[in-house]
């Protein structure tokens, strides 16, 4: 008998660590809360911060909608998604692990209630969905005003920055877009290079520009706060830095914000200049402004700026071709892309 006390013995040694490993097992749902706490640890300030920097945050009207319209298909597509997630478990269970407790009927083959349900409930969630989407587009149409008196913002999309017309106010800033909240913001877009997206996730939808043509926009915000905009359109080396401050100012603080100094003029001369291919702290650099990546606050020259960037493309501006940096491909900036002094936008 001797032989066999050796196997009993390491049989008890297992059961006892495989009964303390039960004891000391974290259930799944403890588990992932822990590695999620770990990830956001870990995670940088910035990430969180763009997370939050959505449409599921909403600073304005348009993004509300957004926001309430993405939470109805949701709830809508639970209505299919949970059945299965709950009925394959009780199925598993019946008919498999609860020693086959269902009935045994090897000639079934239809079931009347059962296909109305697989046919019928999808189809009402497609129609009720794609009801709901027609109302959203309708409801968000971009060239719909928003409300009477709106602010008038022009907007041209350049490499790789954008510039921004308040032609009512005289002032124009390169990356840096600043709102009065509860006023409607009445937004004209244009390109002087390549095809671009404007997209302001906490204000409103995505858009296209394209040079020589107008595209309307409009939106309002609801709330004072500091979200960022940003083109989504690829077009080069400094896609990924054109990027611009967007400011929600109450009536007082955005009055004042028009009214502070500015760097320089927004005339032909400082415009072909900003043409260039060049993100923020290259053009400040090339305007004698310094390296830095502070937005530019110009003075404008000229209620027609935006109007003379459209006609160059136009037969009718035929002689404006040449002038306001061209119409041709834009040229590289004087100062190298990418040098280590460059660190902001």
């Amino acid at each position: 008998m001797r032989p066999l006390a050796l196997p009993v013995q390491r049989a008890r040694e297992i059961a006892e660590k495989d009964a303390l490993a039960r004891t000391t097992r974290l259930p799944l749902g403890r588990w992932l809360a822990v590695l999620l706490l770990i990830a956001s640890c870990a995670m940088p300030a910035s990430v969180l911060a763009q997370a939050r920097e959505s449409f599921l945050q909403p600073m304005g009207p348009v993004s509300q909608e957004q926001s309430a319209h993405l939470l109805r298909v949701i709830g809508m597509a639970m209505i299919v998604i949970l059945p299965v997630l709950i009925g394959v478990p009780l199925i598993l269970w019946r008919y498999r692990y609860a020693g086959a407790k269902g009935r045994y009927e090897p000639r079934w083959e239809f079931s009347k209630p059962l296909e109305f349900a697989l046919w019928g409930v999808p189809m009402l969630v497609v129609a009720m969905l794609a009801g709901w989407l027609w109302h959203s587009t309708q409801k968000l149409d971009p060239y719909a005003s928003m409300g009477p008196d709106p602010l008038r913002v022009q907007a041209i999309g350049l490499d790789w920055k954008w510039v921004f017309i308040y032609p009512d106010q005289g002032i124009a800033t390169v990356n840096e877009l600043a709102l009065p909240v509860g006023r409607p913001i009445e937004m004209t877009l244009t390109t002087d290079t390549v095809m671009q997206s404007l997209l302001i996730a906490p204000l409103t939808g995505q858009i296209y520009a394209m040079p020589g043509m107008r595209t309307k926009l409009n939106f309002s915000a609801v709330r004072p706060g500091v979200a960022e905009g940003e083109n989504t359109q690829f077009n080069g080396n400094g896609f990924g830095r054109q990027k611009f401050t967007v400011r929600a100012l109450g009536g007082n603080d955005f009055t004042a914000w028009t009214k502070r100094s500015r760097d320089v003029p927004l005339n032909e001369a400082t415009y072909a200049t900003l043409r260039r291919r060049s993100v923020l702290a290259q053009a400040r650099r090339e305007l004698g402004l310094g390296g830095s990546a502070q937005p530019i606050t110009m003075a404008l020259e000229g209620q027609d700026v935006f109007d003379k960037i459209i006609a160059k493309y136009h037969r009718d501006g035929k002689a404006l071709t040449a002038r306001w940096g061209g119409t041709g491909m834009p040229q590289d900036s004087g100062s190298h892309y990418g040098s280590s002094k460059e660190s902001g936008q």
